[in-house]
């Protein structure tokens, strides 16, 4: 049995190849971009709640541009609509650039420029995720999930790392100023594109885009109990056990180290996601994918506990004092939780593309990048209230023990989750 990672869609489609590359190589831009946003955020105010508060102003584009964008790119070229989207994040990357370069020394225009930002990421998230299954065959789209889950977390990995050292030695202004050079290979990747529209559809035969567009999708997604637990189990760990809101205070307050340590642990998370998926090839034929994706929900919780404990046992540091043994306990614990959520995450994307039909795709994948991307904003204000009253050690400590026990509670209502068969899926 094959133990490394697929590499047939690579082979297979060009078009795939293409996007693999420019987009993977965009994703590190954006990286680099949360994380000086995050420490722009913490420098202005000081407040681990200042930079949760960062994951509420994202949150309603999200949901807003999520749902609409996903019914619009359900209506309209897919490749069109994930150019558009991207020239706002590129334009939104330029805004950070300008206020970076004014010294403007607000958290509002932070938070209003993020929130735009929210609003193009939904958008063209959702257009490329319903590409994807027009350009492979469906028994590829395993493997052409784990792919883009090394990409996305080797851009995870560099990109914290390289924010941190350019924020540290060069300031803010370049850190936003390389995401916007970087952007421009998700162009070149979306421009090779042909046009792609939903099946279904013919060119100038979308109709308007409205409430009940949404609704039809939202109205699918009820009828499909498999389906929407993959939603309600990532929701379970991301809003209850994220802890990156923490972070930049851990790296202040507990195992020192500054940014350098904020980068450091971002980027565990995603070498965990890269060790996952590059030995995926065998994870990628399982056929009990809903015990797979309960087990590696579980994983992830049991490691946040373990970040949290680290945490709880070293103490507040000294200031310019690095514990390096916590942080090394601490790196360790986080790059199990990122290997878990990468297992949850390539299962929980086949099982979406592979159930949902085309002309919905765009929905159902609008319903996923807000759980994706809104899950963790959610936890940004969670843990980033909570750590104002038991401190953020304790703060994490308890939110894996919460993500156990609602995850419990949600298997135990839907059992068939755990009986789900790629083989004869019920969705």
């Amino acid at each position: 049995m094959a133990v490394f990672a697929d590499l047939t869609p690579l082979r297979r489609s060009p078009d795939f190849r293409r996007l693999w590359w420019g987009l993977g190589i965009s994703q590190l831009g954006h990286q680099l971009t949360v994380i000086a946003v995050g420490l722009e955020a913490y420098h202005l105010t000081g407040s681990t709640l200042a930079v949760g508060i960062i994951g509420l102003c994202e949150l309603l584009p999200l949901v807003f541009f999520g749902l609409y964008g996903g019914a619009l790119v359900d209506q309209v070229d897919r490749r069109l609509a994930a150019l558009v989207a991207t020239g706002v994040l590129w334009i939104t990357t330029l805004g950070l650039v300008i206020q970076a370069v004014a010294g403007a020394g607000s958290v509002a225009v932070l938070y209003a420029l993020v929130a735009l930002q929210a609003a193009g990421f939904a958008v063209n998230s959702a257009a490329r995720s319903a590409i994807l299954p027009r350009l492979l065959e469906p028994a590829l789209m395993p493997a052409a999930n784990a792919l883009q889950g090394i990409a996305g977390n080797l851009a995870m990995t560099l990109g914290p790392v390289l924010g941190a050292v350019l924020v540290a030695s060069v300031g803010f202004t370049t850190a936003y100023a390389t995401d916007a050079v970087l952007m421009t290979f998700a162009w070149w990747a979306l421009v090779r594109l042909p046009p792609i529209l939903p099946e279904g559809h013919s060119p100038g035969g979308a109709g308007r885009v409205g409430l009940s567009n949404v609704l039809e999708g939202l109205c699918y997604l009820a009828t499909q109990p498999n389906v929407r637990m993959t939603f309600l189990v990532d929701l379970c760990a991301m809003i209850l056990a994220m802890p990156r809101v923490v972070f930049p205070a851990v790296g202040v307050l507990y195992l020192g180290g500054g940014e350098a340590t904020t980068g450091l642990l971002t980027t565990a998370i995603a070498v965990g996601g890269i060790l996952a998926s590059v030995f995926s090839g065998s994870l990628t034929r399982i056929r009990w994918q809903g015990k797979v994706i309960a087990w590696a929900v579980a994983g992830w919780a049991l490691s946040i506990i373990g970040f949290g404990v680290v945490l709880v046992n070293v103490g507040p540091t000294r200031p310019g004092h690095v514990l390096w043994a916590g942080l090394a306990l601490a790196l360790l614990t986080l790059i199990a939780a990122g290997a878990s959520d990468a297992v949850s995450a390539v299962f929980r994307q086949t099982i979406l593309q592979t159930a949902t039909p085309d002309h919905l795709r765009g929905r159902l994948q609008g319903v996923f990048i807000i759980v994706v991307a809104g899950g963790p904003r959610l936890a940004d204000v969670v843990l980033g209230a909570g750590s104002e009253w038991v401190g953020e050690a304790w703060v994490t400590v308890l939110g894996g023990i919460a993500c156990l026990c609602v995850l419990t509670l949600l298997l135990r209502t839907n059992r068939s989750f755990l009986a789900y068969d790629a083989r004869h899926p019920q969705p």
